[in-house]
């Protein structure tokens, strides 16, 4: 190899990306989330979506233990909400109204979209697990340009 992890890192941030936040229950009952933007479709038929988590994440366990998972596209508005849950030192649920559909992960309640999900398959993919889930149930909400993520950086699309 001619180049090293950061070298890998700075290439694939060259990828625009939207911006999800990943939810779930834990064996407890006890709400997770995350802001992860490893999030892509899979199939139509079946419906299958796919996310990846870092095997080192402090929450990892936590996501590895539920059978399910729900994914909430976020909106250019939610700049916040994104930081917020993509944040190891503060817990984003308490502040942000959530529901519940057949799986119980939480939906939250002001996102472009929402996905409920039953995992499917668990993918060991390096330092990553690949979450592969059959969607059970979705919802699209309004027509506000996405959240996007470039370089390290949030980002909107122009004239949006």
């Amino acid at each position: 190899m001619t180049f090293d992890a950061m070298d890998f890192r700075r290439a694939l941030g060259c990828f625009a990306t939207g911006v999800t936040v990943i939810t779930a229950r834990s064996a407890g009952g006890t709400p997770v989330g995350i802001t992860a933007n490893s999030f892509s479709s899979v199939s139509l038929e079946p419906p299958l979506v796919l996310w990846c988590l870092d095997k080192g994440s402090e929450r990892f366990a936590r996501f590895d233990a539920a059978d399910h998972f729900a994914v909430n596209v976020l909106g250019a508005h939610q700049q916040d909400l994104s930081s917020a849950f993509a944040s190891y030192e503060h817990d984003a649920f308490p502040e942000t109204p959530v529901e519940t559909w057949e799986t119980g992960a939480p939906i939250l309640t002001d996102t472009l979209a929402s996905l409920d999900c039953r995992i499917e398959t668990r993918v060991d993919a390096g330092d990553h697990v690949v979450y592969i889930g059959r969607v059970l149930r979705l919802e699209t909400r309004g027509d506000t340009p996405p959240l996007l993520y470039f370089r390290g950086r949030y980002g909107h699309i122009k004239g949006a």
